[in-house]
């Protein structure tokens, strides 16, 4: 398996591709940033049931935080808005020490419905 990160729209095609096999799939997007943010609004996440990741909401530790929600969300279908910041005194652990903000979308694809 590759290292090379899967980006654009690309991380849309892996999604499909894993859904095609039987996955649940999440999709997570950055929809505000302020300040010093790891990626730009429109930035993608899609995560498998099985864990797989394609694309990047953030250069640190948020996607593995993005990703815990984003399992939650396939399980319960309920899409959730997350907000990471400074402010947040969990900052430093998901790895916005830059001062960066940013709020990030998660929902889960495909017709089933909890």
């Amino acid at each position: 398996m590759s290292d090379t990160p899967v980006m654009g729209e690309d991380i849309l095609a892996a999604a499909e591709a894993w859904r095609r096999e039987g996955e649940e799939v999440a999709l997570a997007t950055v929809v505000e940033t302020w300040g010093s943010s790891p990626r730009p609004p429109g930035s993608r996440l899609a995560v498998s049931g099985s864990g797989r990741l394609a694309g990047s909401v953030s250069g640190g530790c948020i996607e593995g935080a993005v990703a815990e929600v984003a399992q939650a969300v396939m399980r319960d279908g309920v899409p959730q808005l997350l907000d990471f910041g400074i402010s947040d005194e969990h900052a430093w652990e998901v790895g916005l020490a830059c001062g960066g903000k940013l709020k990030v979308f998660v929902e889960r694809l495909g017709e089933q419905r909890g």
